[in-house]
C-alpha cells in the first residue's frame, strides 16, 4: 500500500519513536490527520519547544527549563544526601512520593557493554565533581533492578569509596500484590537478599 508522501513521512517519523511499530505509527499518523489544525499546530509547537527550551541542569543533570533546576534551587532540601537515578522520569517518580528531601543526580543511562555504553557515556564525571567538598555525607543509588542497573551501582560504589561517603541503595524485591511465579531471577534474588526478620 502506498500513502501520499506527507502521510508516509509522518508514519516514518512516528515509527522512529521507541516502542512504536509500523501499525501504531500508521494509527498515530491517521489520528493526526483527523485532528483539528489548531491542535496539530499546538502539538508541533510542543515538540519544537521541548527541543529549544529544555537543557540539562548544570548541577544535577536533570532536564530543565531553568538553570539550576527547581530542585537544585530549593535550599530547604538536605544537602548532605544525593540520590542517584538513571533517568529524569525516575526523579519524577521519587518526587511524586514526597518522601525524599535531599538532592538528585541524573545519569541519563546505565553502563551497558552490550550496547556500547560505558562510564564515560553517562553523567558519572559530573557526579564526582559534586562530591569534591564535605557537604555530601550519603549517596543513595537508585538504579533499576536489572543487569545494567546492577553494573552501574557496583561501578559507582567502588568509584566513590575514597570519598568516605555512606553509600546505600534502594531496596529491591517483589512488588506488593505480585506473584512469585511471574518474578524474574534478579527480582527474586534481590527479594531474598533484602529479607528482614519479623518482629
Amino acid at each position: 500500500m502506498f500513502y501520499p508522501e506527507p502521510i508516509a513521512k509522518l508514519i516514518d517519523a512516528f515509527s522512529r519513536l521507541p516502542g512504536v511499530g509500523p501499525k501504531t505509527a500508521g494509527r498515530l499518523a491517521f489520528h493526526v490527520l483527523r485532528m483539528k489544525e489548531d491542535d496539530v499546530l499546538d502539538f508541533a509547537k510542543s515538540l519544537v519547544s521541548v527541543k529549544r527550551n529544555l537543557h540539562y541542569c548544570s548541577v544535577c543533570c536533570n532536564i530543565t527549563d531553568v538553570d539550576p533546576c527547581r530542585v537544585c534551587q530549593d535550599k530547604s532540601r538536605d544537602a548532605s544526601v544525593i540520590c542517584v537515578v538513571q533517568e529524569p522520569k525516575d526523579l519524577v517518580a521519587l518526587e511524586r512520593m514526597k518522601e525524599f528531601n535531599g538532592y538528585y543526580h541524573v545519569l541519563h543511562g546505565a553502563i551497558s557493554p552490550m550496547e556500547g555504553i560505558g562510564p564515560d557515556e553517562i553523567r558519572i564525571a559530573e557526579l564526582l565533581k559534586r562530591l569534591g567538598d564535605d557537604t555530601v555525607q550519603e549517596l543513595i543509588l537508585a538504579m533499576n533492578p536489572n543487569v545494567e542497573g546492577e553494573a552501574t551501582t557496583m561501578y559507582i560504589s567502588r568509584l566513590v569509596k575514597p570519598f568516605g561517603l555512606r553509600v546505600t541503595r534502594i531496596a529491591h524485591g517483589l512488588p506488593v500484590g505480585g506473584d512469585l511465579e511471574y518474578a524474574d531471577e534478579v527480582t527474586l534474588s534481590k527479594a531474598l537478599e533484602g529479607r528482614r526478620e519479623l518482629s
